[in-house]
């Protein structure tokens, strides 16, 4: 079950659901508009052939930082950034990430597959930014880029995200954070 407008207010006002900073006026019908920080991670590496996802991205992407100018995102550009907004997620709930019907119409993509927010998540969430248009697209740091929506489980989560024996590689992330998919090929079994 989807959360109405009335229940996330409540859910935030009882502090099971983080949203930090919040505005109510950016609570929708059944959702939470969310807006893009200043620091954005850009592929600039030019020395690899490919990526390899069993060894770290080290050099991969470059921290830059946007303030009144705009980014410029090229048409095929993917670059990661994050929510200005600390999210929490309690136990019982899921959360799901998706694009402002507006940025899409204008071919922004800002998730490629991470969409999906697990019960227990605490952190910045990373975007996934694409231009498929054939137009650069401006970026600008505290414009609304997406939407959270929230869903009850049948039953709280026994192990929510970030318990150890996850393995959670983002919880607690604050900037927008390259893969981490080369820890998954470390582990002792």
């Amino acid at each position: 079950m989807v959360l109405s407008d009335r229940s996330i207010k409540q859910e935030l006002s009882n502090g099971r659901i983080v949203i930090d900073p919040i505005n109510l006026e950016d609570v929708q019908p059944a959702s939470v508009d969310v807006h893009m920080d200043k620091r954005l991670l850009v592929f600039r590496n030019t020395t690899r052939a490919y990526i390899d996802v069993k060894e770290p991205m080290e050099g991969l992407t470059e921290l830059v930082e946007i303030d009144e100018q705009p980014f410029i995102l090229h048409p095929g550009e993917f670059v990661l950034a994050s929510t200005l907004e600390h999210i929490e997620v309690p136990d019982d709930l899921v959360a799901r990430l998706e694009g402002k019907s507006s940025l899409g119409r204008i071919g922004l993509v800002i998730h490629s597959t991470a969409g999906y927010v697990d019960p227990g998540w605490k952190g910045n969430l990373t975007l996934e930014l694409t231009n498929i248009a054939r137009l650069p697209i401006t970026m600008y740091a505290g414009m609304k880029i997406g939407q959270i929506s929230f869903l009850r489980l049948t039953t709280r989560a026994d192990r929510v995200y970030g318990t150890p024996s996850l393995g959670s590689k983002y919880q607690g992330q604050t900037l927008p954070t390259a893969s981490r998919m080369h820890e998954n090929f470390n582990k002792n079994p």
